[in-house]
């Protein structure tokens, strides 16, 4: 039943949610009618000595800048970050390729318009996993201190179709590339899967119903590299896929690997 209800949620936002307009680069155009998460996109940040990358916040498939993010947001303000979110591959159904690019522009922009060497980034679902291919195809390790993924789809779900299903891969090609085997996923984990000298953290739930088996989402272990489960942490968290943005457990996981060098400190105890 949690399954079939959390397919649904996916299910109700593609139904509902027009694609919100972005520029070619993933900024936010004026008129956007779904806002920016609270405290994000303020162009005249300044990033800290304390906090001198500022955070991109990468959104999921059939998601927008805003929806689900929030909290996240306004954790990452309060602690001193500047935040800044994207629109990007119309609500992320596009070629994850394409995606990549975007990022990459929005990238440059917050470089340019912050002075910071780096960002780090926080990604839903496919917005955990899209930045790898902006790392390790279009220059992103050398722009990218922390990678965060909430429920990433790094290795793929096996509830979608290939492209061969109308569904995914003539309306959504972004799910068929996120199909477990997908070609697109074989190239992205071929070799080394955390390349560069980013710190990559993966936090998963137990009860995703999207990305199947929720294991998928972690990365090869490694010295930049943690893997999280949020019940192990805190046990009665019961957040899946797509309210995991908005999980206490998940949004302190992501600060620690923020606010620490290297990926988030297996060892932590979030307060549940």
């Amino acid at each position: 039943m949690r399954r079939v209800l959390g397919t649904l949620s996916v299910l109700l936002i593609a139904v509902l949610g027009l694609a919100a307009p972005a520029s070619a680069d993933g900024v936010p155009l004026p008129g956007n009618p779904f806002g920016d998460p609270t405290g994000a996109n303020d162009w005249s940040c300044r990033p800290s000595a304390e906090r001198p990358e500022p955070v991109v916040i990468v959104h999921g498939t059939f998601g927008d800048r805003k929806s689900l993010l929030d909290d996240l947001s306004s954790a990452m303000v309060d602690e001193g970050f500047c935040v800044f979110s994207l629109d990007y591959g119309n609500r992320g159904t596009g070629d994850i390729r394409d995606s990549a690019r975007q990022l990459k522009r929005f990238v440059a922009k917050v470089l340019d318009a912050t002075g910071a060497a780096k960002v780090s980034m926080v990604g839903h679902s496919q917005g955990g996993m899209m930045p790898r291919y902006y790392i390790k195809f279009l220059g992103g390790a050398a722009h990218v201190d922390d990678l965060v993924g909430f429920s990433p789809s790094n290795h793929g779900t096996t509830i979608v179709g290939d492209s061969s299903n109308p569904l995914t891969g003539g309306l959504c090609l972004a799910c068929a590339q996120q199909a477990a085997g997908s070609p697109f996923l074989t190239r992205l984990n071929r070799g080394d899967e955390t390349p560069g000298d980013v710190s990559y953290t993966q936090v998963t739930t137990r009860y995703d119903e999207v990305v199947v088996p929720y294991t998928s989402a972690y990365l090869a272990p490694g010295p930049r590299t943690t893997n999280v489960t949020i019940q192990d942490s805190c046990p009665t968290d019961t957040a899946e896929h797509v309210f995991i943005p908005m999980s206490r457990t998940a949004i302190q996981w992501a600060l620690n690997a923020l606010e620490r060098p290297g990926p988030a400190d297996p060892a932590f105890r979030p307060a549940c």
